[in-house]
């Protein structure tokens, strides 16, 4: 047996294995006289077959399999003694049909196309700068989220005459165009000369504005209108009501309390607005650690500066999913899943360095926090926890155990990215919720 690699580039290559008959035809043999010994054929008792009919039988398939089998253990032992990693599987390089004549054939070449990546240096020090990020939940957004509250537990009504702040219910048109639409119109939401037009006005009233009165965010912020729609709106138009809703927000009292945060938790007015800060400051705690680590992430992705065999992969995504996605869906999907495999080849190069090993303890517990944040405000507690055993066995064996290996691999992301942070030069940043949003959106 003859194996070769040819590299085409920094990451493509391919392998020739040749195999001559000495390779494959003593196995072909020793399983023609197993066959021959168990075999059952017309007009011969069981075993007594001459080998040659047993040959011109099942030769040929027991040749390509043996020969088969040969390749796949002598092609991933080969490849276990490279320095460099194996992306996706190895890929046949395609022949016409009649390319192999198994009949007389004696010596046979096959050639694999391979994707891969010579180690991964990187060091974890400070010449790598990162930022860790704190939002900080302030005074401004534990009132508006009190309001929303209030509002959203408040009694609703349908009143005769309308003011300021209400829904207004109706068929909005243009008066010489065809665009019309039915819709709920939040007058809290547009300008206070266009909120005057809405006030004071009763069932079937129709009030008439011009669509330069209205600002281009209160389109879909108060009107509720698509980018399509907002384009068909133009001129002079009319707002024929049909219905008006208001909202008289929530009293601030223990049956509210209650409905938030389950019987007693909370028993005064302060006490009910540190429970909200202190919830609204652990989600975007959470948040916080998320957006660090994705950011983290992309420093790292930079840092460690990885070539994909980008075309192989596109290839070896397509042929390992054929009948499943056409090349459009692979190309679309292809930067998402570049990401995911560089920053997951990163992970376990710098988990290998450094020791770094998700234990089974750290799955069931992860997998407990999980449980515990979908079940947060469900009310159950104490039988949550009583059952949850339970649930962390169902969900980890959920998905043919593959929930198992996910959690395994975020256990490890989760203990890598703790150790970068721990390594490089972090700089802590403390930011408002407005700052964060800015973030988001670059």
């Amino acid at each position: 047996m003859e194996i070769t690699l040819d590299k085409h580039s920094a990451n493509q290559a391919s392998i020739k294995i040749k195999l001559i008959e000495a390779d494959y035809q003593p196995k072909v043999d020793a399983k023609l006289k197993d066959y021959a010994k168990k075999a059952v054929i017309r007009g011969f008792r069981p075993g007594k077959a001459p080998i040659s009919m047993v040959k011109n039988m099942y030769g040929i398939s027991l040749l390509v399999d043996e020969i088969n089998a040969i390749l796949g253990e002598s092609l991933n032992t080969y490849l276990k003694e490279q320095t460099f990693k194996i992306l996706g599987e190895p890929l046949p390089v395609e022949k016409g049909d009649d390319s192999i004549d198994w009949k007389t054939q004696k010596e046979f070449e096959f050639e694999y196309k391979i994707g891969f990546v010579d180690t991964i240096g990187l060091t974890l020090d400070n010449s790598i700068k990162g930022t860790k990020y704190t939002i900080l939940v302030d005074d401004k957004l534990v009132n508006e989220t009190l309001d929303n509250l209030k509002s959203q537990y408040g009694e609703n009504s349908n009143p005769e005459t309308s003011e300021v702040g209400d829904f207004i219910y109706g068929d909005l048109a243009s008066k010489e165009g065809e665009f019309t639409k039915t819709l709920s119109l939040d007058t809290s939401k547009i300008s206070k000369k266009l909120a005057g037009k809405f006030t004071g006005i009763a069932k079937e009233a129709v009030v008439e504005f011009d669509s330069k009165e209205v600002k281009k965010e209160e389109w879909s912020t108060a009107f509720g209108l698509s980018e399509d729609e907002i384009s068909n709106v133009a001129g002079a138009l009319t707002f024929t009501v049909q219905n008006i809703n208001r909202t008289t927000d929530a009293t601030l009292d223990q049956d509210f309390f209650d409905k938030i945060f389950g019987p007693d938790q909370v028993k005064s007015e302060e006490e009910f607005i540190n429970k909200v800060k202190e919830t609204l400051q652990g989600s975007y705690t959470r948040e916080s650690k998320v957006f660090t680590e994705e950011e983290l992430k992309k420093v790292l992705v930079e840092k460690a500066s990885i070539a994909l065999p980008d075309d192989f992969l596109k290839e070896w995504l397509l042929r390992a999913n054929e009948g499943k996605v056409s090349e459009a869906d692979v190309e679309n999907e292809y930067p998402i899943y570049a990401k995911q495999l560089t920053w997951s080849l990163i992970s376990n190069q710098i988990a290998k360095d450094n020791g770094v090993q998700a234990e089974h303890e750290d799955v069931i517990e992860k997998t407990k926090e999980m449980i515990r944040e979908q079940f947060a405000s469900s009310g159950l507690g104490a039988q949550l926890e009583a059952s949850m055993d339970v649930f962390v066995d169902n969900y980890l064996k959920g998905n043919d155990g593959q929930n198992y290996m996910n959690m395994l691999t975020s256990v490890q992301n989760d203990k890598v990215l703790a150790l970068v942070q721990e390594k490089i030069d972090l700089e802590e940043k403390k930011i408002s919720i407005d700052e964060f949003k800015e973030l988001l959106e670059k």
